[in-house]
């Protein structure tokens, strides 16, 4: 099992001069720590633009650095290198990409102006557009794997809907931490019990990359809530799963500032979707 990695990812010097950012490395290094967890091999690309250009260059978007014959002889020589590859190992999770590259962005690529056209265009990069049947994933999105489960679970049927989803989320690669596995659940615990398991499930609000919320019920959990609200002050994506098929009214199916402040899907296969998961359906 593996993916095929744009190599700044593994080093970050191969990028253009001056573009890496903090959060890039961050990112980097999430998606390196999610492939260590789950076991899986990251076998680098070529990079096409230190191999034409060097390792030292400026930014420059295709049209202006790489728009040559001799570059896209070089491409179609990598393609034949990767798909013997392929051809050796089998395919792929995905490629874990790098947006805006000129060569590796997976859903923007700065391509270059062309009549009216901007600069930053919403498609692959020319390399990985080569590999238009294997799924890409760009590395910050690849990199937000720890999951914080919100969900209700005070009953046997709550607790063992939320333990299959995580157990889903787990098998596409998703570090999911399960409130209900927090500790003491019973109706007699004393306020010290209170405290502790307030500051844990809030400790893993603030470590996850994003939160899941069951938000099925005529209404939405008040906890749940809660741990939406605020998770999106945070500035953590929230992913509302509602498979109920009631509506509180013509545009809303739950509270209205639930629904504004997250990415709502009514399946398990939408949200596998939205959070971009590297395994096929």
């Amino acid at each position: 099992m593996y993916v095929l990695v744009c190599p700044c990812i593994l080093d970050p010097a191969l990028r253009a001069e001056g573009i890496t950012k903090p959060s890039d490395i961050a990112a980097f290094n999430r998606a390196r720590e999610r492939c260590r967890k789950f076991d899986i091999d990251m076998v680098t690309l070529p990079c096409p633009e230190t191999l034409y250009l060097g390792q030292e260059r400026a930014p420059g978007t295709f049209l202006e650095r790489l728009n040559t014959p001799e570059f896209l002889r070089l491409l179609d020589q990598l393609v034949v290198q990767v798909k013997g590859l392929i051809k050796e190992r089998g395919h792929p999770l995905c490629i874990i990409g790098v947006n805006s590259s000129p060569t590796c962005g997976v859903t923007s690529t700065y391509y270059g102006s062309e009549g009216d056209r901007p600069a930053k265009r919403e498609e692959r990069g020319v390399f990985l557009s080569r590999f238009p049947e294997i799924p890409a994933i760009d590395v910050t999105e690849f990199a937000r794997y720890r999951i914080y489960l919100a969900a209700p679970l005070f009953s046997e049927a709550e607790r063992a809907y939320n333990a299959s989803l995580a157990a889903l989320l787990k098998d596409h690669f998703f570090d999911v931490y399960v409130p209900q596995d927090a500790g003491d659940d019973s109706h007699s615990r004393d306020r010290a019990e209170h405290r502790r398991i307030y500051a844990a499930l809030r400790e893993a609000l603030d470590t996850a990359d994003a939160v899941v919320a069951v938000i099925d019920g005529a209404d939405a959990d008040s906890g749940t809530a809660w741990e939406m609200g605020y998770a999106a002050a945070r500035g953590k994506p929230v992913f509302a799963l509602r498979t109920d098929f009631r509506k509180v009214g013509d545009s809303e199916h739950v509270n209205l500032m639930l629904e504004q402040s997250a990415t709502l899907v009514r399946s398990r296969d939408d949200l596998l979707a939205a959070l971009r998961s590297p395994r096929p359906a």
